[in-house]
């Protein structure tokens, strides 16, 4: 095919998809690796730990390193786990292991000085080779017989790597052929798609080649104004598809083409009516109200529109602070006092102790006013809202939770999809844009956070926010 500017890009477009694909694909493969390898890394020691626990109780009944209890425990401790677990004593003599076979010479004086300063975690290759290095996890510990005087021993345990590298080898296979599937069809749509939008060009080309060589033979056959208007509407595609290369991209604009399109046709429909007389002076301040509202709507919109540009451009940079988020849900729960008197509804879960969190004390007012808001609007008449709060580890966590019609099934992960609502929403939320919940999640992922929703249809929907308790 004869190369020209559509083709020149869309090759360029491929290179590039390619390019992004295959760096992506290898990123994530090496930093899933190294998050397997952690969990095992963790699984070693975690499991040393408690063998040494377990070690301590039976030394407190046997008094003896090498008694018949502690060679069963050291038996099926490795049997069950299938590592290598050794006790060593004081001097670094290996006293207790799994047979014979697996007994291992003295600790290295280098190894004890490590074990000395803390617990040890990392490849080890004194075992076996550096081609073949083994996870390795040491620590040093006590035990004491009524009131005897502690004796000092290691424990040192070891686990084979075959795992992790059999884990990383699948992931490179399984990204490879991911990629390659990828770029077949890309290529294959690059290709049907560059030629589509070309065939009017080329045509022109075609035919004016011949008339700059004094050949007038032949006319240009897409001279009627519905091959004209294919023709602007193939170079309007190809500007498009230049604009926004992903779906995503694509049904975004669509969305908010149409969301601005509903509020300004309301508006000029209004005013016209207006400034021509169809909408009587005595009903023309009821219009000018729906106006407003259509402003309003408008202004809300095109602000959301800024911050999800920023959010997802990553020029949005959280101010932390420590709050009360506990407070913080109080207050907007006040906002909205008029709305849940007028539903009759019952609040609870707000006489808690308060809840310090390192966060941006705007944005994380902008999350809870609008799982509030969702929850006064979608809550049963005579219903319940309730909160909750609390700590779990390193984590914090905020819920709101309202009875009422709730989610469906289908309609649970959507939820969080810009300019999605649910078909029973839409009745209920004329003026909403679909975008808070959205906006609410990029809000706490730049928090370094989670927000979960759960629902019951017909009983209850629930949003939980997770917050680090330090950033």
């Amino acid at each position: 095919m004869k190369k020209n500017f559509f083709t020149q890009y869309f090759y360029l477009c491929l290179i590039t998809v390619i390019f992004t694909i295959s760096t992506v694909g290898f990123v994530m493969v090496v930093f899933s690796t190294k998050l397997y390898r952690q969990e095992k890394f963790n699984e070693v020691a975690n499991i040393g730990k408690v063998y040494t626990n377990d070690i301590q109780s039976e030394f407190e009944k046997s008094n003896s390193i090498t008694s018949t209890g502690m060679q069963r425990l050291n038996y099926s401790f490795n049997n069950y786990y299938g590592i290598s677990l050794n006790i060593y004593d004081d001097k670094g003599n290996c006293v207790l292991y799994k047979n014979k076979d697996e007994k291992s010479a003295p600790i290295s004086e280098e190894m004890m000085k490590n074990l000395e300063a803390g617990e040890y975690l990392d490849f080890n290759t004194d075992r076996i080779s550096k081609q073949q290095p083994q996870i390795c996890y040491g620590n040093r510990f006590y035990v004491q017989y009524g009131n005897e005087q502690p004796q000092h021993f290691y424990i040192l345990a070891y686990s084979s790597v075959d795992n992790i590298d059999d884990f990383t080898n699948s992931l490179f296979i399984a990204a490879a052929i991911i990629i390659a599937i990828i770029i077949i069809i890309s290529g294959f749509i690059f290709s049907v798609t560059s030629k589509k939008m070309a065939r009017p060009i080329n045509e022109i080309t075609r035919v004016t080649d011949k008339y700059a060589k004094g050949d007038f033979s032949e006319q240009l056959k897409i001279s009627s104004p519905k091959e004209l208007k294919h023709l602007a509407g193939s170079l309007n595609e190809m500007a498009a598809f230049i604009a926004t290369n992903d779906d995503k991209t694509k049904n975004f604009i669509a969305n908010v083409s149409h969301e601005l399109r509903t509020p300004m046709t309301t508006i000029g429909g209004f005013v016209d009516g207006i400034l021509d007389g169809t909408i009587q002076k005595s009903k023309q301040q009821q219009y000018l109200v729906l106006v407003s509202q259509e402003i309003k709507r408008l202004r809300i919109l095109v602000t959301s529109m800024l911050n999800m540009t920023k959010f997802e451009s990553g020029t949005m940079k959280p101010n932390f602070t420590e709050i009360n988020l506990t407070d913080t849900v109080i207050k907007t729960v006040l906002m909205f006092e008029k709305k849940i008197e007028d539903k009759n509804v019952e609040v609870e879960g707000l006489d808690c102790e308060k809840l310090m969190v390192e966060a941006d004390a705007d944005l994380m007012q902008q999350v809870i006013y609008n799982l509030i808001e969702n929850a006064v609007k979608f809550v049963n008449t005579g219903g319940v809202i309730s909160f909750s709060f609390g700590k779990t580890g390193k984590e914090c966590f905020a819920s709101v939770r309202n009875t009422g019609e709730g989610l469906t099934d289908d309609e649970l992960p959507k939820v969080f999809e810009r300019f999605y609502k649910t078909d029973s929403s839409r009745g209920k939320d004329t003026t909403g844009l679909g975008l808070g919940l959205s906006i609410s999640r990029k809000i706490v992922h730049l928090h370094n956070g989670h927000i979960i929703v759960k629902s019951v249809h017909n009983e209850y929907t629930e949003f939980t926010i997770k917050l680090p308790i330090k950033q």
